[in-house]
């Protein structure tokens, strides 16, 4: 294989792009089947995605590179990024349709994943200030209420065996709070026009996403009432007809800003400088880029409808 020249014009070449990862994969799945043999299926799989995904950040890594020591334009930067991003997907996804067919449950599942890392791209590389900051631990805000009711409750004027009841009782409460392993990481923590937000990405609410809704509304609301004046906004790729009642729970609460669909794309506009939703519209083609037999496989099995970026 011949080296692949990383520059503007090659860097987003999405049929030069196609060929090298398809090539790359290829590779590692000859491999891969001499080490495993082909009916392995499971070992290929997870062989398979974790070369191309470590062939894609040694290309990012190229493009970052190279781009600081040419000048390019951060326009050109992001786009190139985008570009080989999808094009490695794509060919993830082909190598991995081919070793061990997808079903829905496995493909939607690693859809949300693919887009998830996909639109965190442009944060990452903006045209706008997006300065990341380190969310706080749990502990820490923990620790700071704690003293601070403390000494609220120390200043009553009540009892001492009141007093002492009435912190045993805060303390159940805690121990409640506790239980459930409480995390304040989201997807993204960024300084963003002066101010700090949290972002949440998802591709979409199912079913199953109860727990995963109470969590949310659990840590946004313990930023909610912090004193740094945190936003919350939550992004999501499905339309909102796609979306079941616990996106409508989270966008009706008033601790979460909840976008889908195109009004998502247009946040991610306002906030890193970048019109996304026009990228992959003159850009992503599923259709007309995936090789025809997997095409195939996802027309005949549904699959092609959450391909819907």
């Amino acid at each position: 294989m011949m080296p692949f020249q990383i520059n503007p014009a090659e860097t987003q070449n999405k049929a030069s792009l196609l060929k090298y990862f398809r090539e790359r994969g290829g590779e590692k799945l000859s491999e891969l089947r001499a080490e495993v043999g082909s009916q392995n299926h499971k070992k290929l799989a997870s062989g398979l995605n974790k070369a191309i995904v470590a062939s894609l950040n040694a290309f990012r890594g190229a493009i970052i590179s190279n781009s600081k020591r040419e000048e390019w334009s951060d326009d050109d930067t992001l786009r190139s990024i985008l570009s080989s991003t999808y094009c490695a997907q794509a060919a993830m996804l082909e190598l991995r349709n081919e070793v061990w067919p997808y079903e829905y449950m496995a493909f939607s599942r690693r859809i949300g994943e693919l887009w998830e890392d996909f639109v965190h791209i442009p944060f990452a590389h903006p045209l706008t200030a997006v300065c990341p900051f380190v969310p706080p631990l749990f502990s820490e805000v923990r620790a700071d209420l704690r003293e601070e009711v403390e000494e609220y409750i120390a200043d009553l004027s009540l009892a001492a065996e009141q007093i002492k009841e009435l912190l045993e009782y805060y303390e159940k409460v805690w121990r409640l709070v506790d239980s459930g392993g409480v995390s304040l990481q989201l997807d993204l923590h960024a300084e963003i026009h002066g101010k700090k937000v949290n972002i949440d990405f998802k591709s979409g609410f199912g079913s199953n996403e109860k727990g995963n809704t109470n969590r949310l509304l659990m840590v946004a609301t313990i930023y909610h009432n912090l004193e740094d004046n945190y936003e919350n906004i939550l992004l999501v790729r499905a339309r909102e007809d796609l979306n079941n009642h616990y996106f409508q729970t989270l966008k009706n609460s008033d601790v979460w800003e909840a976008y889908c669909g195109m009004d998502a794309y247009r946040k991610i506009s306002d906030f890193t400088g970048f019109d996304l939703a026009t990228w992959i519209a003159g850009n992503i083609d599923w259709s007309s880029d995936l090789l025809p037999e997997t095409l195939e496989h996802f027309e005949a099995n549904d699959l092609l409808r959450y391909l819907e970026w």
